[in-house]
């Protein structure tokens, strides 16, 4: 008998993208994940998502999730946000840290979330300093009923230093630049020190220092003990530190496998549907047109 594969999903995979069995090997190998999924179907709005999805994540994996547009990946986040609920059936479930049902509170104080939803829609008049602090409360804007205590204040400024943003603690949100709005609710995300941080297309957006700063904070995190979940369409937002991709294309798991055999130019050929070619360079990825 062959061992079945828990994380492939059930349609046929392109043969110009494989998963491989070493999967399944590093998926027992794993005791209490950070999330499983089992055959999930979601909707968003009227239009299904994911259906029978299957996904299973270790609580000291560094993971990243790489689609292009549309695949699913943002979706993906808002599901184990809590954003949104999957279609409840039976035979399938999700789970955070191997329960299905999950406190809020206890989820926030476990795992840091940064998306461009939340920047989008986060309080444009908040002082940055107020920004981090708001991240004890799960609340989006300063709000006079929640009182942070002098050292919840002294952590917040210690932030702001690691962030690079000394000086900007009364600074207005929205006078920020785009990559000082991302460390700052990089940092409100950190203020519980979680043992997961999740982030939805990191570096998108930002010019080439801001992206790089990004970056190496995100790499600062990755301690053997934590875990990270990033989603992006671009592969040179995955930092060397992620051990893991997993290939999305239109809400279904096409590859998932170690790093290296994923990010090959036959790969991301077949994931854009487009000629790529991917070279590799200290544990950093590129791809250009072929």
């Amino acid at each position: 008998l062959q061992p079945t594969n828990p994380l492939q999903r059930r349609a046929e995979v392109p043969p110009t993208v494989q998963t491989s069995a070493a999967t399944h090997n590093r998926s027992n190998a794993m005791n209490t994940p950070l999330l499983e999924l089992h055959n999930i179907t979601a909707y968003q709005q009227q239009n299904r998502v994911f259906e029978r999805l299957s996904l299973r994540i270790g609580e000291h994996e560094k993971v990243a999730i790489l689609g292009p547009n549309g695949a699913g990946k943002s979706t993906l986040l808002k599901l184990l946000s809590r954003e949104l609920y999957p279609l409840q059936q039976p035979d399938s479930w999700l789970k955070l840290f191997g329960s299905e049902t999950v406190n809020l509170w206890q989820l926030r104080s476990r795992i840091g979330f940064v998306s461009q939803d939340l920047q989008e829609d986060y309080t444009p008049y908040t002082p940055a300093l107020e920004v981090i602090l708001s991240g004890y409360f799960g609340a989006i804007g300063s709000h006079g009923h929640l009182q942070p205590s002098t050292a919840q204040r002294e952590q917040a400024q210690a932030l702001l230093a690691q962030m690079g943003l000394q000086g900007l603690q009364d600074c207005m949100f929205q006078r920020l630049s785009t990559g000082q709005k991302r460390r700052l609710l990089l940092a409100r995300a950190l203020v519980h020190a979680p043992q997961a941080l999740i982030l939805d297309e990191p570096a998108s957006g930002l010019d080439m220092g801001a992206g790089l700063a990004l970056l190496s904070l995100l790499r600062d995190f990755c301690q053997p003990h934590k875990a990270m979940l990033i989603t992006t369409h671009h592969i040179d937002e995955i930092i060397p530190e992620i051990e893991r991709v997993i290939l999305l294309r239109d809400g279904q798991i096409v590859a998932d496998d170690l790093k290296a055999r994923v990010l090959t130019s036959e790969n991301l050929s077949a994931l854009y549907q487009t000629p790529l070619q991917v070279t590799e360079h200290n544990g950093w990825y590129r791809c250009w047109q072929a």
